[in-house]
């Protein structure tokens, strides 16, 4: 199992800290380095800033939001960086919710997110191998545009720069059990939002050969678990309770099929009260600890064992500093 550095997204300004920290995943042999985005900082540019100083380290976003940018758009960003980095790019898709697709990028949420999903890829697929002009006769990403409002005059266009690479690996992030299947299908990795070895959502016989699932978790070094737990409760609290509207929240429901159903539906009614601090409160225990490896070494070295074990081929270890992933890298040798 390789090791990854997911520094997310920026909060209200960018951390000081993430180069050192890229830099010392690089020395201690951590396979990539991840960024995020949401209706902030984006994703692409603080990647290229931790390519520039650094020299081996894979690049990857996790997750660019499909919102965000046309097809054609992303996979200018993703052969863009994968040449200036040397070929180190992984591009990381998510479609988001109805709440940031509609409220921040002003896109309608597609009806079909199967549908619009696969032909994002396809067209990031096709720009990437430059075999011939892209072309797509799509319901959501139709290449020529050919709405209501088309001037009639676009054509097909390949891309003036050639790829690096034809084959630059596209992860997605999916929830839904359709959506996981799909990208076991048409993508080269999987990005799980919440993973717990216990209870995995795909088993590696489901798997293509070569097929990356690369999850997220929170690993803190620390002798009292309580205390370390409660950075991952209230990064719940704030997915599960406010990053969704209460009629449609993937990750309420992700949770809900998780077995915690109950606990979802009352951190979203609190959270959406306005009483926040309690919402973070009612995060189990045992749901945000299932899904993290918190606590002292000897205990995350026990539960490692799980991780590895299982069908995770890179885990993106979401770490507050420089001690954390060390001993993580020494624990994962």
């Amino acid at each position: 199992m390789r090791l990854g550095l997911a520094l997310g997204y920026w909060g209200r300004g960018p951390d000081p800290g993430h180069i050192a920290l890229a830099q010392e995943a690089e020395r201690l042999g951590y396979d990539s380095v991840w960024t995020a985005e949401s209706w902030g900082s984006d994703a692409f540019t603080p990647l290229a800033w931790i390519a520039a100083h650094t020299s081996r380290i894979r690049l990857g976003t996790a997750v660019a939001q499909m919102a965000a940018r046309s097809p054609t758009a992303t996979a200018m960003h993703a052969l863009t960086l994968d040449h200036l980095s040397g070929g180190r790019m992984m591009l990381g898709l998510g479609l988001s919710g109805p709440q940031v697709v509609e409220g921040w990028y002003g896109r309608p949420f597609p009806r079909s997110p199967l549908t619009a999903t696969r032909e994002y890829v396809d067209v990031v697929r096709q720009v990437l191998r430059r075999e011939r002009p892209v072309e797509l006769h799509g319901r959501f990403h139709p290449l020529p545009y050919d709405g209501p409002d088309a001037t009639g005059l676009g054509r097909p266009l390949r891309p003036i720069t050639h790829p690096l690479r034809p084959d630059l690996p596209v992860l997605l992030g999916a929830e839904g059990p359709k959506n996981i299947a799909q990208t076991t299908r048409i993508a080269d990795g999987w990005l799980p939002l919440y993973w717990s070895p216990t209870r995995p959502l795909i088993g590696a016989d489901d798997l293509p050969e070569g097929f990356l699932v690369a999850p997220m978790a929170q690993v803190r070094v620390c002798e009292d678990v309580t205390e370390g737990l409660r950075p991952v409760k209230a990064m719940l609290g704030f997915y599960i309770g406010g990053m969704g509207h209460a009629a449609r929240n993937f990750h309420a429901d992700l949770m809900a099929r998780m077995g915690y159903a109950d606990e979802a539906h009352r951190i979203q009614d609190l959270f959406l009260a306005g009483r926040r601090e309690e919402a973070v409160a009612a995060v189990p225990d045992a749901f945000a600890d299932e899904i993290s490896l918190v606590g002292p070494r000897e205990r995350i070295a026990e539960r490692l064992e799980l991780w590895r074990a299982g069908p995770v081929t890179d885990l993106l270890a979401l770490a507050p500093d420089a001690e954390s992933l060390r001993v993580l890298a020494e624990l994962n040798t």
